[in-house]
Formats: structure tokens, sequence, C-alpha cells
């Protein structure tokens, strides 16, 4: 399996997150997947200007030059992406929004009905299974995680993707590890 792993955490001081997040890499590597890894914090990725360059002046690419060409490229090439940011002010930090809405050149700019909602058309046959690896912040509870959780879901539908699951760092390795091989 191709797997995409975005690292959304802001600060080089949250050792906890990245060791997680670097076990998951290595066990998913002896596991036989196919591993890539972004850490966002070490890239330019501007935000996207809603300027629908990507649909109209140059369909299916981004006109901002920047690293999030190739994060949108490695999304849509793989089989499981996983977004992995620790909980800031009850969301994914602001580097793992910003790259994940900068996959907007993924669908077309024409809507379809989908199960009585409008949604972008495909652009691509396949879609990557998108799963959220999050760390909680020490007031996060039961509400958040629904609030959040239904978010993932709606931006999984919005460039038609499946959401894989939602899980969070206090989960054992080994337990991210078999949800990502069930998807």
């Amino acid at each position: 399996m191709k797997l995409l792993v975005i690292n959304g955490n802001p600060s080089a001081q949250n050792n906890a997150f990245d060791a997680f997040i670097n076990e998951l890499i290595s066990r998913s590597d002896s596991a036989g997947h196919q591993v890539h890894r972004f850490v966002l914090r070490d890239m330019k990725v501007k935000p996207c200007t809603g300027c629908f360059a990507c649909w109209v002046k140059t369909p299916g690419l981004c006109s901002i030059k920047d690293d999030g060409i190739e994060i949108a490229r490695q999304f849509i090439a793989s089989d499981h992406v996983i977004i992995a940011s620790p909980l800031v002010m009850g969301f994914v930090s602001a580097i793992a929004k910003n790259a994940f809405d900068r996959n907007i050149p993924l669908v077309h700019p024409h809507l379809e009905d989908v199960d009585g909602e409008a949604h972008h058309k495909k652009r691509y046959d396949k879609y990557p299974t998108i799963s959220f690896l999050l760390q909680k912040e020490p007031f996060t509870d039961d509400e958040d995680i629904a609030i959040v959780s239904d978010i993932f879901k709606r931006e999984s539908i919005n460039v038609r993707s499946t959401l894989g699951f939602v899980r969070f760092i206090d989960s054992p390795v080994q337990e991210v590890l078999d949800a990502i091989n069930i998807h």
C-alpha cells in the first residue's frame, strides 16, 4: 500500500508527537507499506488564495509554485493518507489545514449530485482513504472529538475520498497500524 503521512506538527519541541509519527512510519515500512512523509513545518506551503486558476487556467494544477504541488501529487498517488496534527484550539494546526486546503485542484469545478448533496466531480478515477491522527489538547472532551470527527468526515467527502479513521496518539502505535491495514 502507498501510504502518505503528512506531519502537521508546527512545533519541533513537541517530541512526543514526532516520536509517535516516526514509530508509526517505521512500523508501516516494516509491514511492507511504501511510505512517503512530509513534515509541513519544514516546507513552504502558501495558503490557497481562492483564485480558482486550478480549475480554469491550469486545470488540476495549483498556480502557486511551492511545495503544495508535490503534496497534492503524492496525495492523489497514495492509497491511504494520514494527516497528523496536534489539536490547536480544537482543530488541526494551521499548517495542516493549509496543506489540506490546497487539494482543491484534485476535483473538477463542476458539481454533481451525490446522495442528495452537491459535490465536485472527480478529476481522477481513484482517491485515497484519508485518516486523521491527532494529539489531544489538555482540555479536549468528547464533544470536541465528535465535532472534529464530523468535520473530517465532511472534508473527506469534499475531496471525493472516504474517511478511514480519526485516532489520537494516546492509542498504541500498533492499533493505528492495524487501522491503516484495514483500509
